[in-house]
């Protein structure tokens, strides 16, 4: 069993948002949902809680009602192996949603996700100060990542 698990609070949307986040993720699943009884304070038989996994990770979704947002003090760093993947996450998890600077996005439902491919990590660990610098340069110019910009934007002389 995990030690930790993240638990997203959601006005009325938990199964909403569980049900897109496992049909997006490999490996996911829904594990277990309970529901409010008659004691409320939601209406009987409403989700409470549903704890899912995305890839593999154990996660718990809420519905706790209105009086807490997402914001971009906490978001998901999906880790991604090529340009296919970013473009795979940043298309499903951007429907409805808002894009954002630098690989970052916000899904319909308010939860911020960062889409970011794996070559950003070894180009911005290179020793050459200069070549970061250009990379680091590219990168804030971009909404979604472009792997092939960052990788331009490294090897320019």
């Amino acid at each position: 069993m995990q030690k930790i698990t993240a638990c997203l609070w959601f006005d009325m949307q938990a199964e909403e948002a569980v049900n897109l986040y496992t049909s997006i993720f490999k490996n996911s699943k829904i594990l277990e949902v309970s529901r409010y009884g008659e004691a409320g304070p939601l209406p009987a038989g409403t989700v409470l809680t549903i704890t899912f996994q995305l890839n593999g990770q154990d996660f718990m979704a809420l519905n706790g009602g209105p009086e807490f947002k997402f914001n971009e003090a906490i978001s998901f760093y999906v880790h991604c192996q090529d340009q296919q993947e970013v473009d795979y996450y940043w298309e499903k998890l951007g429907q409805g949603g808002e894009p954002g600077p630098c690989g970052w996005l916000k899904d319909k439902f308010g939860v911020s996700w960062q889409i970011v491919p794996e070559i950003l990590g070894q180009l911005m660990q290179d020793p050459d100060g200069e070549k970061v610098k250009r990379v680091t340069q590219a990168m804030l110019k971009m909404g979604k990542l472009d792997v092939a910009g960052l990788k331009q934007a490294y090897e320019q002389p």
